[in-house]
């Protein structure tokens, strides 16, 4: 928890640092002091809303308990189970099967599934999945995929500064001597938000895996999930943004052919997780 927490405050100073560098590049004195309004602004925004941003991108929903009584049944099993707080509940349209948790703490978390997981998997199965975010928060995990997604989300925005400045000549006084650059910004600034995203998923979803495998007592259910849920992937496409990709139990966007995700996998191989869990390695 300690790590994940000093994880997340580097992730937020570094957002401040890029806005403040941007900024600075970009409308020179004057762009540093909106650079760091900015920052702050997004910092805030990524710690204390980073949830409803995530439920909102998903066009997410909130479900009551009459509406999906064994949905809650479970989740209320395995929380108590985990000896956390139930978090809240959504269902997104989405038809791809997928989930995802999100919040700050335990105490603010949510947990997201689609209509598609609903539809394909069988209650074993939706159960080890629900286990695997649930892990998830226990973990401590949610804050930071959330603040990694802003982040991610808010280094791309900057990237498009950057070159919408390179082509009409921003830079302040010094806009030629700044024009290397805005261009390097334009160019490094997505790079490092697919590195960031790569280096922070992975070790997570592994850890995932195995608690939520060892709260069930079973690593098979949720092995033929992620199996079902990855197939379907592929097949059913879901409009979310990449940024935000890495939130989800299986990469959603792995059925498209051309997207820049694909040069920094947020996500461990699929195959791996599988052959983990079936090798009894949660034990």
């Amino acid at each position: 928890m300690i790590r994940n927490t000093l994880k997340t405050a580097v992730l937020l100073a570094g957002l401040c640092g890029i806005l403040i560098v941007g900024g600075g590049l970009l409308f020179g004195q004057v762009g540093v002091l909106l650079g760091a309004l900015a920052g702050f602004a997004f910092v805030g925004v990524s710690y204390w809303k980073s949830d409803v941003i995530a439920i909102k991108a998903a066009r997410a929903v909130p479900v009551t308990e009459q509406e999906m009584p064994q949905l809650y049944a479970v989740v209320r099993e395995l929380t108590e189970k985990a000896g956390m707080p139930m978090p809240k509940l959504y269902v997104s349209q989405e038809m791809q099967p997928n989930a995802f948790a999100t919040g700050r703490d335990p105490e603010h978390a949510a947990v997201a599934v689609t209509q598609g997981i609903l539809r394909v998997l069988d209650w074993d199965e939706l159960r080890a999945v629900l286990a695997h975010e649930i892990s998830h928060v226990g973990n401590r995990d949610i804050l930071i995929t959330s603040v990694a997604a802003s982040v991610a989300m808010g280094i791309t925005l900057i990237a498009s500064f950057a070159r919408f400045g390179a082509i009409f000549g921003g830079g302040g006084r010094d806009g030629d001597n700044n024009i290397f650059g805005i261009l390097a910004l334009s160019i490094l600034a997505p790079l490092a938000a697919g590195v960031l995203q790569m280096a922070l998923s992975r070790s997570r979803e592994y850890e995932a895996d195995r608690s939520g495998a060892e709260l069930i007592g079973d690593g098979e259910p949720l092995a033929r999930a992620l199996i079902k849920i990855e197939q379907y992937a592929k097949q059913v496409p879901m409009d979310v943004n990449p940024a935000a990709a890495q939130a989800f139990i299986v990469n959603p966007l792995t059925g498209r052919k051309v997207q820049f995700s694909n040069l920094f996998r947020t996500h461990p191989p699929t195959e791996d997780r599988v052959r983990r869990l079936r090798e009894g390695a949660w034990r």
